[in-house]
């Protein structure tokens, strides 16, 4: 990268006190996607990448938890006159005919007020593109936002920005965790494991090819998440009916027995308050709390935000699945007995594959699996 243009992260909330650790997984994550750079710097609490390929690397870090937004920017000295004439040329060469834009400026000024360079850049703006029929906007109504953040030392001037999949740092727990995937509620359950903070050991439940078919696409796009250059996957075979409280406290016996072989004290539970009655949930609990494990619902508390989730990994086309099973009715009735021989019978059939990251990931998680059943 040239001309002072840096990648510029800015942590989510909950990884502001956990900068260092951020800025590490940025580094580790470039490297696992041969994303080239220079180096890896901060301005107060905003994290500079200078990459050779801005563009890619931006993606690349996007997959990271613990960041709010991610921008393109030029990085100028914190000058009043310096940050209205760059805000000019930027938007200047970004503004197409009949645009409206919107400036915002944001951050620590110097000697002037952040208020007074949007309204003097907004003016230059207008002036700059009459030739294109370019007129301000407003922050509820505009086709491009022109961001600048301003420090101490320097201002920001975003040339691109996306936003980033908040939470807080990747493995910032320092604790690993089991989930289980056998849906795509699951697969958001495990998404929002990740995303608070665990290393994740996921077991894959399925039925038939059709339904492992499904699974491993869901997988591809959690397991760039992960942080992992490669992970064993474990991959189980079962075969259930259509109760869904039975199917539940089935796959919770065999996580907690494939937990309870690695020395992993955690198990990620795939419900909700907001739709299991809490007797069930209770007597989940409890259960693996008898076991000598320690349960987690990390889906405790979400609603409506269950949908960003699964639009943030790219699971779009997946969302009426997911709002069909948020329509099902359960109660504590549903509950089945628990067949040992089932269990044992899954377990002596598991198969544990390497699975590395790559673009044929997909296909080559599907021949080893097919291959060793």
């Amino acid at each position: 990268m040239s001309n002072n243009t840096y990648i510029v992260i800015f942590p989510s909330i909950f990884a502001e006190n956990k900068i260092a650790l951020l800025m590490a997984n940025i580094k580790k994550i470039l490297k696992n996607h041969n994303e080239n750079f220079t180096k890896v710097s901060r301005d107060g609490k905003l994290i500079l990448v200078d990459a050779n390929d801005p563009v890619l690397a931006s993606s690349t870090i996007g997959l990271l938890f613990g960041i709010k937004k991610i921008v393109i920017a030029k990085q100028i000295q914190n000058d009043f006159k310096s940050v209205v004439e760059e805000i000019t040329r930027v938007g200047s060469s970004l503004l197409l005919k009949g645009e409206k834009f919107y400036v915002n400026v944001e951050g620590v000024s110097k000697g002037y007020m952040v208020k007074d360079v949007e309204l003097s850049a907004t003016s230059s703006l207008i002036d700059k593109n009459k030739k294109v029929n370019a007129s301000p906007g407003t922050k509820e109504n505009h086709d491009k936002l022109l961001f600048t953040y301003i420090t101490k030392l320097n201002a920001y001037v975003s040339m691109f920005d996306d936003k980033g999949l908040g939470g807080t740092v990747n493995n910032s727990q320092n604790e690993k965790i089991i989930c289980g995937i056998s849906d795509e509620f699951s697969a958001i359950a495990c998404l929002e494991t990740i995303k608070q903070g665990f290393e994740v050991k996921i077991v894959i439940f399925y039925k038939n090819h059709s339904d492992l078919v499904n699974l491993v696409k869901i997988l591809n796009k959690i397991i760039p998440r992960t942080l992992q250059v490669q992970s064993e996957i474990d991959f189980c075979k079962v075969d259930v009916n259509n109760n869904l409280i039975s199917k539940i406290f089935l796959l919770t016996e065999v996580l907690s027995k494939i937990a309870l072989n690695e020395k992993i004290s955690l198990i990620s539970l795939s419900l909700s308050p907001l739709m299991f009655p809490s007797s069930i949930i209770k007597k989940l609990q409890a259960h693996v709390f008898e076991l000598g494990l320690t349960p987690t619902i990390p889906l405790s508390g979400i609603d409506s935000e269950i949908f960003e989730n699964a639009k943030e990994i790219g699971l779009e086309k997946y969302i009426s699945k997911i709002e069909k099973f948020l329509q099902i009715k359960i109660t504590h009735k549903q509950e089945g007995k628990i067949s040992k021989k089932k269990i044992d019978n899954i377990l002596a059939n598991k198969k544990a594959i390497i699975v590395k990251f790559s673009p044929n990931m997909v296909h080559d998680i599907l021949d080893s699996v097919e291959s060793k059943h």
